[in-house]
């Protein structure tokens, strides 16, 4: 695979902080600009009553700059109810900022495996994952696409594959329509497999800053059968090394799910270092929050927003992907 990544202009929006990527979670709420934080949140109704609250964009939040959020929250009092979000754990903050800035909720929630792209392969990956890329290489081919958009049909083919394997709802299992925002979203680098001619396996990632981050993959059973992802993540690894510093391969998925092991092991063979994210959260009018628990009746959750505990199933994580925005405290 050629090694010739597609840059931005240094300094450009991409990635998560676009306004496009906010524009494909329109189907769970309506986007809002923090404006001089330069993020994204999702405004979404509460159901049953006629109130608002948001959220973080799926898997993370992002801003430009870090240090104007706690201006932008402030601004945001009326009328949202609260607001939930797991942060990038490259943002620039430390745990005050997050503590001062979500007096309410602010915890360690996953932990994500970064590789530094620095650092030599036989110091960060295993000998395992070395052994298993070399073999996968014998019957797979990467390759980069110059079009994601065109190749939104065969995305869609791949990934429902993981939605059914991981049995994938809510935020995480983006529509269609959402991933076609997604793969024209700049920063967007698309990076798939292929056995013969037939696609098998794919990974979309963003490119932002001197980050990459995994967004979300697909893969079918010749995928799974020839070793797909090893190659996939050693070629983004080779992609991306003189052009970015770090390729985040996201967060692992909670004990619920039974292969959540299995993605840490697999995650762990390419590196041991890992960044934190948070989850935050912040209430804004604490008399109507106080009345929306009591109506729900779920003063005993531990889930943040309360009152939505119960309301949705939650979104499941997944191979190479992030975390939901809201989600159960420690």
């Amino acid at each position: 695979m050629a090694t010739t990544p597609t840059r931005e202009p240094a300094g450009a929006v991409t990635g998560y902080a676009h306004p496009l990527y906010a524009q494909s979670h329109l189907e769970f709420g309506t986007p809002l600009e923090l404006p001089r934080s330069r993020g994204w949140i999702i405004q979404r109704t509460i159901p049953g009553f006629p109130d608002r609250d948001a959220m973080g964009c799926y898997p993370m939040f992002t801003c430009g700059d870090w240090s104007q959020l706690g201006v932008d929250l402030e601004a945001l009092r009326e009328p949202l109810v609260c607001l939930s979000l797991v942060t990038d754990p490259f943002g620039d903050y430390n745990e005050a900022d997050l503590r001062s800035w979500f007096p309410d909720l602010a915890v360690p929630f996953k932990e994500h495996y970064v590789v530094d792209l620095e650092k030599p392969r036989n110091k960060t990956i295993s000998k395992h994952h070395r052994y298993e890329t070399r073999k996968a290489l014998k019957t797979v081919s990467i390759h980069e696409h110059s079009d994601p958009s065109a190749f939104l049909d065969t995305w869609m083919a791949l990934h429902d594959n993981l939605i059914e394997k991981h049995h994938i709802e809510g935020v995480s299992a983006f529509s269609r329509s959402a991933f076609a925002q997604q793969l024209v979203t700049p920063g967007m680098v698309l990076l798939w497999a292929s056995c013969g001619d037939e696609p098998v396996a794919a990974i979309m990632y963003f490119a932002q800053g001197q980050t990459v981050y995994a967004h979300i993959l697909g893969c079918n059973h010749l995928g799974y059968k020839h070793g797909a992802l090893y190659a996939l993540i050693s070629a983004a690894i080779e992609h991306f090394t003189g052009t970015a510093r770090w390729l985040d391969l996201m967060g692992v998925p909670g004990a619920a799910d039974s292969g959540s092991e299995g993605i840490r092991q697999f995650k762990r063979g390419w590196t041991r270092e890992t960044r934190t994210a948070w989850l935050c959260g912040r209430i804004f009018n604490r008399a109507r929050y106080a009345e929306l628990v009591s109506a729900t009746g779920t003063a005993l959750t531990n889930y943040f927003p309360a009152y939505r505990d119960g309301e949705m199933a939650r979104a499941a994580s997944r191979p190479a992907a992030g975390d939901e925005p809201d989600g159960t405290m420690p």
